[in-house]
């Protein structure tokens, strides 16, 4: 996942952090499937609660939390509902005809009653609020954090717009409730000759000084990041739910750890962050598509090729800090803060 983020928001998101309880010993939150409720056509709302019957920790609009399967996998998802104490998590899943395992499974075999472990939330994403005007834009399952950015903009009262595409009215998410916002605009492929949303019109008629959102399928982002190629960076969000590059491949470069002074040759084919937990180092980690966050190490010496959707231009070009699950290496040796 990836955002361009002010400070005023990272701000808001670490307040709100501090806002946890007590988890699991390996850093989990045990809970149950207490709903699943229809959203869109293989588009349904997953409801979780802690089985300790506690308040799960507090988050801010475009957050997501990785679910634990069952299966194995593991999976990162979007909140739909930000509350100051939650009582449960609520996440949209949309049924993927590609899926690697992870929304095929959780359709077909996530009964309510079952029960799973589930992470703290995470924001790469978050919300401006004190924004003089953001515009929304949501393609198809990426209107999850849309969504929750929405409310909470109409409940503060601020000034917004949502440009919110899909194939057909049948796979669109919150439509009814939509539909009774004034800045909700929509966008159907099948009732506009297959046409996609032009996103370079919308940015282009943006104020200037708004704070621009996009969440959904590649295509696009993409289109999105050239419509925002001359914004000011920090007015600019983008999300990704798939990698945005390949991981590296190419090996043959040293990682060494400062604190403990271990040193690991890093072969082709092979991610840092694998070679690290082959030799049972504990890092954090989940996606491993450089699209969580959650594996983020600070960087002493050394240029990393950084393929991560999660950082910056501007992060990736000071080399401070890498996602070692896809990262390579430009320089022979690659020195990190662990």
């Amino acid at each position: 996942m990836s955002t361009l983020t002010a400070t005023s928001a990272e701000a808001t998101t670490a307040k709100i952090a501090d806002k946890t309880v007590d988890k699991t010993s390996d850093g989990l939150i045990d809970v149950r499937l207490t709903a699943i409720r229809y959203a869109a056509r293989d588009t349904n709302l997953f409801e979780f609660t802690r089985l300790d019957g506690q308040p799960l920790p507090a988050y801010a609009p475009g957050a997501h939390i990785d679910l634990h399967l069952p299966n194995g996998l593991v999976r990162q998802y979007s909140l739909i509902e930000a509350e100051p104490d939650p009582a449960s998590y609520r996440v949209g899943i949309k049924r993927d005809p590609a899926s690697r395992g992870g929304s095929r499974h959780i359709h077909d075999d996530l009964r309510v009653g079952k029960t799973l472990k589930i992470s703290a939330p995470r924001n790469n994403f978050a919300l401006v609020e004190d924004a003089i005007h953001v515009v929304l834009l949501a393609g198809g399952i990426g209107i999850t954090p849309i969504w929750c950015m929405v409310q909470r903009l109409a409940k503060l009262g601020r000034s917004w717009t949502l440009h919110y595409a899909c194939r057909s009215r049948a796979d669109m998410a919150f439509l009814q409730s939509l539909e009774a916002m004034v800045p909700a605009q929509f966008h159907f492929d099948e009732e506009s000759g297959g046409k996609f949303l032009d996103v370079a019109a919308i940015i282009a008629g943006a104020p200037k000084d708004a704070h621009l959102y996009c969440c959904g399928p590649t295509p696009m982002l993409k289109a999105f990041e050239t419509a925002t190629a001359e914004w000011p960076r920090e007015q600019v969000h983008i999300e990704y739910f798939t990698p945005k590059q390949e991981a590296a491949k190419a090996g043959g470069f040293t990682v060494e750890l400062a604190r403990s002074g271990q040193e690991f040759v890093i072969p082709e084919g092979k991610s840092i962050l694998q070679v690290l937990l082959d030799a049972g180092v504990d890092v954090d980690y989940s996606c491993e598509l450089g699209i969580c966050g959650a594996c983020e190490q600070r960087v002493i010496s050394g240029i990393p090729e950084h393929r991560d959707a999660i950082l910056t231009e501007e992060e990736q070009a000071s080399n401070t800090k890498v996602m070692i699950c896809c990262a390579g290496c430009k320089t022979d040796r690659l020195v990190l803060d662990l």
